[in-house]
């Protein structure tokens, strides 16, 4: 029987805390700038692209550089990035990710990822549960950014569920703003402070169990 509901995950904040490493890889860039990038101005970047990322950091500096050199910068932050988290593996899944997804997987509830990130799916790859998703949608397969819906309307899409019957799970306003504009139920991981948009808030993803998951799905 299909399950009433799907599941889209973020990557970032939700599977994985990869924020650490793209917070080194930004902070390089912005100190090669002179400008000073902390982590509170991290916060800002959650949710959102790399060119805006960029644009983010180069507005606190009062800078302005051709596109060539935009471009340039944004290489080198992504090679930056991929030498952090090359040798990433399961062990830095989230607290009870990874029990949550082959649990989700044995009973048949469908999920897909709905990221940002150009690089989710080899982050899938070195964390070893790449099958384990119905769909994978990430930052090649979209044109706009979160607070944008399109990442995840792209993923129940291919999940062929609606909106209304997609359940999104975030840790950013930006993606919980995205989830809400098309009617799906967002689960926000982290401050209420901050999500306080979402459908329903918790604190880490250990209270991200089955039983929650599954009440969910049957509403």
């Amino acid at each position: 029987m299909k399950s009433k509901r799907a599941i889209i995950f973020d990557l970032d904040g939700v599977i994985v805390d990869t924020a650490k490493y793209h917070y080194i890889a930004w902070r390089k860039i912005a100190q090669d700038l002179g400008i000073d990038f902390s982590e509170k101005d991290n916060e800002n970047l959650k949710g959102v692209s790399r060119v805006q990322s960029l644009e983010f950091i180069l507005n606190k500096g009062n800078i302005q550089l051709p596109q060539e050199e935009i471009e340039t910068l944004l290489n080198r932050k992504n090679t930056h990035y991929l030498s952090l988290i090359s040798k990433m593996n399961h062990s830095e899944m989230l607290p009870g990710i990874q029990e949550l997804l082959q649990a989700l997987h044995r009973e048949k509830i469908p999920f897909a990822l709905g990221s940002a990130s150009r690089n989710a799916r080899r982050i899938l790859e070195s964390l070893e549960i790449t099958g384990l998703f119905a769909a994978i949608v990430d930052g090649t397969d979209v044109t706009k950014a979160k607070p944008d819906p399109e990442v995840f309307v792209i993923a129940a899409r291919r999940m062929c569920y609606t909106p209304k019957n997609s359940i999104v799970i975030e840790d950013s306003k930006a993606g919980i703003a995205a989830a809400n504009s098309v009617g799906m139920t967002s689960v926000g991981i982290g401050a209420k402070s901050i999500l306080s948009a979402a459908d329903y808030v918790l604190p880490n993803t250990k209270e991200l169990t089955l039983d929650f998951i599954k009440n969910l799905v049957q509403k």
